[in-house]
């Protein structure tokens, strides 16, 4: 079966959407979203609970991340398993409980997000599909706005996840700064969009594994790229904190290792480089994604900006590794685009 050009993936396509998708996520969705802020700061929720799979497992942990460090609100990701399995019903009145989702159509969300209302939670469904059972299940609905994906691997529906988390934490919070970089994300994303990563996609052709490390609010761009070379390019790929990769798994980053790093442009990117530096030290096979490294980066309009222009860069090369490599992204083995858990 022949492959088709990078070009002609729809893989590609969609990725290269996701700044449009967004602008127009950003406006369409405004209102709702400041509504939802409003009531949010008149009845602070104890907590906030996630809710997800899969690549919108990751957009949760950039939500854990974005919603501690600016509201100082406990943010824990629920074991979908707990309550659609076990059947355990857990303490949630008045907690925030999030569920993301692109299809919205998963027994084992549903089961979640049902028992958590009848616990007392507040559930806002984060959902591409608009008329899906969990978007009429939730009691507010953020539309990811994506539109249709075909590609079985997720790309502007995740960045539509994160962005959505964003908009709503900056008018949470009523940070200036953070509104402000609503209006300049979608240009930065058409920046990053056109970064030449070609030095990973070179390098990584003939791997077997590798280490993808971030920190903080980059940790989720990790899990993201981890998921994206096991599913399109066939390569083992482990996601860790850079901080965590020093508790045992950094044993493994000898001579020829390769390790791919996201540097946060925050207080978390000196230990993330850092450890960078230790692994090139021992010639091990590194690449840095940063506004200055070999993975060059647009700067970002705010910090919390940085790990969607991370992505969106990503995607672009993890589409042309995965042609190297013999794969065709659009259809990795034995994966459905909506995979339907219990």
């Amino acid at each position: 079966m022949s492959l088709p050009a990078a070009h002609d993936t729809l893989m590609y396509r969609e990725a290269a959407e996701a700044a449009d998708v967004i602008a127009a996520q950003f406006a369409r969705n405004q209102v709702a979203v400041e509504t939802l802020a409003a009531s949010l700061r008149a009845a602070p929720p104890p907590f906030v609970v996630t809710c997800a799979r899969g690549s919108s497992d990751h957009a949760a942990t950039y939500a854990k991340y974005l919603l501690e460090t600016r509201l100082g609100l406990v943010t824990a990701s629920a074991s979908p398993s707990v309550g659609s399995v076990y059947e355990a019903p857990l303490k949630l009145r008045g907690a925030l409980y999030i569920v993301i989702s692109q299809s919205g159509k998963s027994p084992d969300l549903l089961r979640n997000a049902e028992a958590a209302r009848a616990a007392g939670a507040r559930v806002v469904a984060l959902v591409n599909v608009e008329d899906s059972p969990l978007a009429l299940l939730a009691e507010t609905v953020i539309p990811l706005g994506a539109g249709t994906e075909r590609s079985v691997a997720a790309t502007k529906s995740y960045l539509a996840s994160l962005s959505a988390i964003l908009q709503l934490v900056a008018y949470w919070t009523q940070d200036v700064g953070l509104i402000a970089s609503l209006r300049a994300l979608p240009d930065a994303l058409r920046e990053a969009w056109k970064s030449d990563w070609s030095s990973l996609t070179d390098g990584l052709v003939p791997a077997h594994n590798l280490f993808v490390l971030g920190r903080g609010l980059g940790l989720a761009a990790a899990q993201e790229a981890a998921l994206k070379f096991k599913e399109t390019c066939g390569l083992h790929a482990e996601a860790y904190s850079s901080a965590e990769v020093k508790h045992g798994p950094m044993a493994l980053v000898g001579p020829g290792f390769p390790v791919l790093a996201f540097a946060q442009p925050d207080e978390t990117g000196a230990g993330t480089r850092a450890v960078l530096g230790e692994f090139a030290a021992r010639d091990a096979q590194v690449w840095l994604a940063d506004v200055g490294g070999d993975l060059p980066l647009p700067v970002a309009p705010h910090p919390a900006c940085a790990p969607l222009l991370t992505i969106q860069s990503f995607y672009r090369a993890i589409n042309a590794l995965a042609l190297r490599r013999g794969h065709n992204p659009d259809l990795p083995p034995h994966l459905n685009k909506v995979t339907e858990t219990v």
